[in-house]
């Protein structure tokens, strides 16, 4: 394996760790291990399985972050399914993820750095957000309120929130189409009215 090919076997293999036990129970060796590699191999990529971490979320954000920001480029009057996909874009790409979603939540709490990428991916996503808001207030389609930013503030972490609930199993938490139930608050929240109905598939 060469250098690209080795990284890539262990991302891969820490998912799969990661969809059996949390990871404050998977250590450096089972990470070398899932790769094929050594341990002194491993420390040559990562410095540490927090680090590994940091790069499975950074991957998974980005795959979610193209994908919803090429679904807001449709908000029009015209395309009232841009917030669906958006919506939808998060959902299943972290839903394909769901175990380096749940580790990344829950290392929030205790990695500096896993909370500081975090927010940095939040506050990114807050700001197109605010933008798509904005842009819409301009154009007529949406009524005047709250500054921008903080109803996509408010938006995001709901959709944060509400996505844990769902893939941790809490309850409470939506019981039927959660991606139909945050498009329905934010279609309200930024339009002033209900959500159109989705196309049949």
């Amino acid at each position: 394996m060469n250098g690209d090919d080795r990284e890539r076997a262990i991302l891969e293999g820490a998912e799969r760790l990661l969809e059996e036990r949390p990871l404050h129970e998977v250590s450096v060796d089972d990470l070398a291990r899932a790769a094929g590699i050594s341990r002194s191999s491993f420390y040559f990529y990562f410095a540490s399985k927090e680090a590994v971490l940091l790069s499975l979320l950074d991957r998974v954000a980005a795959e979610a972050g193209a994908r919803r920001t090429a679904a807001l480029a449709g908000v029009t009057e015209a395309s009232p399914g841009a917030y669906r996909a958006a919506i939808a874009a998060f959902h299943e790409t972290f839903r394909a993820h769901r175990a380096v979603t749940l580790a990344a939540a829950d290392a929030r709490a205790s990695s500096p750095e896993i909370r500081a990428q975090w927010s940095r991916v939040m506050d990114g996503w807050v700001a197109e957000t605010a933008a798509v808001i904005e842009a819409e207030r301009a154009r007529g389609s949406a009524p005047p309120g709250v500054p921008a930013h903080d109803l996509a503030a408010a938006l995001n972490l709901m959709n944060e929130r509400v996505l844990y609930a769902a893939f941790a199993g809490e309850s409470p938490a939506p019981a039927g189409d959660v991606v139909e139930a945050l498009v329905a608050v934010w279609h309200g929240a930024i339009h002033g009215a209900p959500a159109p109905a989705p196309l049949p598939r």
